[in-house]
C-alpha cells in the first residue's frame, strides 16, 4: 500500500566506506599532507555527526513518513530507524492511532459560541443553532500528508499547517451538517431523530473526505446542543410544552383504553358464555322433549287406546295431588249450598237445609 520499504542503515558499513575513502585521499596527498589531514578529519567528523542525526524513534501509536529530496518514499512502523537527515531527507513522525476531536459551532476553551458555524436553516425554513463534536483519526498517513494542501485552522493550532484536519475538515463537516439539516424539519435535530441526523452527517462527511483522499476516518458525530435562536426560544419552549402535554394526554388515553377494553371484552365473554349455556340447555331440553314425544308417539301408534288411557292416568297423577277434592253424597239432594271460605282455604259446603222448612216457606 505504501511502496517498498528501504533496507535498514548499517553504520559499520558507513564507517568502513568513509575509512576507505579517507585512506585513498590521504595516499594522494604529498607527504601525508598535515593540513589536508586536519581538513578531511574535520570533514569526517561533520559527516559522522550529520549521519548520526538521521536516527529517529517511532512510538507504538505512531508512523513515520520518509521523504527523499521532498518525494515520499515509504512508511516506517514502531522502532528505532535511520534515514538520510536534512536537507537530503525528511522524517515526519505522526500519531495515527490517537482519537482526535474537532468542535463545530462552539469552543470549549473559553466557552465561546460561534454562530457563523452553528446557525443553519432546516427543511421547513426554521433557524436552528447546532453544536457538534467530530471524533476522528488518521487512517492513511501518506494521503493525510500529501493529498490535501490545507491552509490550517487558527482556532486549532495543534492540527499543523497543511494537514487536512484543519480548515478542510471543518468546512466539510459544516457542509455535510447543513445538507442533512436542510433536508429535515426542525423536530428531527431537536428531539425526534437526533441519532439519524448524526448517522447521516457521519456518512456524508466520510464520503466527502474519501473523495478528497484526506486519509481521515470519522469515528463519531455527536450533537451537543440543538436549540432555536434566542430570539424565538420562548415560543419554541411553549410549543414543546404543548407537545409534551399532548403526548401525556395521549398516553393517559391509551392507558385508559388498555384498562377498559379488557374489562369490556371480559364482560362480553361472560355474556356470551351465559347465552351459550342457556342456548345449550334449551336445545338439550327441547331435544329431550322431542325425543320423549317421539317415543310416546311410537307407542301410541302401536296401541292407541292403551296409550291414551295411560297418558290420562299419568296426567291425573300429576293434577290431583295439587287440588282439594270434595265428595258429595248424591242422596243429599239439591239442598247442599257451596260457598267460598273467607280464609281462602277453598270452597266449603254448608249443611243441608231441612226439608220441611222449604215446604213451610212455600206454603206461606
Amino acid at each position: 500500500m505504501y511502496g517498498d520499504r528501504r533496507p535498514e542503515f548499517d553504520p559499520d558499513q558507513l564507517v568502513k566506506n568513509l575509512q576507505r575513502s579517507w585512506d585513498g585521499i590521504r595516499a594522494r596527498l604529498p607527504g601525508g599532507g598535515g593540513v589536508g589531514i586536519l581538513f578531511f578529519g574535520g570533514l569526517a567528523i561533520v559527516l559522522a555527526i550529520w549521519a548520526a542525526s538521521g536516527f529517529y524513534q517511532v512510538g507504538p501509536s505512531e508512523q513515520a513518513a520518509l521523504r527523499l529530496f521532498g518525494k515520499f518514499q515509504n512508511l516506517e512502523e514502531q522502532g528505532l530507524h535511520w534515514f538520510f537527515p536534512g536537507p537530503i531527507g525528511r522524517v515526519d513522525v505522526v500519531s495515527v492511532r490517537e482519537t482526535k476531536r474537532m468542535e463545530l459551532g462552539f469552543r470549549s476553551v473559553g466557552n465561546l459560541a460561534v454562530p457563523v458555524e452553528s446557525e443553519m436553516i432546516t427543511g421547513d425554513l426554521n433557524i436552528v443553532d447546532v453544536n457538534l463534536v467530530v471524533q476522528y483519526r488518521i487512517s492513511n498517513l501518506e494521503n493525510f500528508l500529501f493529498n490535501v494542501a490545507d491552509p490550517g485552522d487558527p482556532d486549532r493550532p495543534e492540527t499543523g499547517d497543511g494537514a487536512p484536519d484543519g480548515r478542510t475538515l471543518k468546512d466539510a463537516t459544516e457542509a455535510a451538517l447543513r445538507q442533512v439539516i436542510g433536508q429535515r424539519s426542525i423536530d428531527d435535530p431537536l428531539r425526534v431523530a437526533k441519532t439519524e441526523v448524526q448517522d447521516s452527517t457521519k456518512t456524508l462527511l466520510q464520503g466527502i473526505l474519501d473523495d478528497y483522499g484526506a486519509g481521515i476516518e470519522i469515528l463519531s458525530i455527536q450533537l451537543q446542543t440543538v436549540e432555536p435562536p434566542s430570539s424565538v426560544r420562548d415560543a419554541f419552549d411553549d410549543v414543546n410544552r404543548a407537545r409534551v402535554d399532548r403526548e401525556t394526554r395521549i398516553n393517559q388515553a391509551l392507558a385508559y383504553e388498555q384498562d377498559q377494553v379488557p374489562r369490556a371484552l371480559g364482560s362480553a365473554q361472560q355474556v356470551i358464555q351465559a347465552a351459550t349455556a342457556f342456548k345449550n340447555a334449551r336445545v338439550a331440553r327441547a331435544e329431550g322433549e322431542a325425543s320423549e314425544f317421539l317415543s310416546v308417539l311410537a307407542e301410541y301408534e302401536k296401541s292407541k287406546k292403551v296409550t291414551r288411557q295411560r297418558l290420562y292416568l299419568e296426567a291425573m297423577e300429576e293434577i290431583l295431588p295439587g287440588i282439594t277434592i270434595y265428595v258429595i253424597d248424591p242422596d243429599a239432594g239439591s239442598g247442599v249450598l257451596p260457598f267460598l271460605s273467607l280464609t281462602g282455604e277453598g270452597v266449603t259446603l254448608g249443611a243441608p237445609a231441612p226439608a220441611d222448612a222449604g215446604t213451610e216457606e212455600g206454603g206461606q
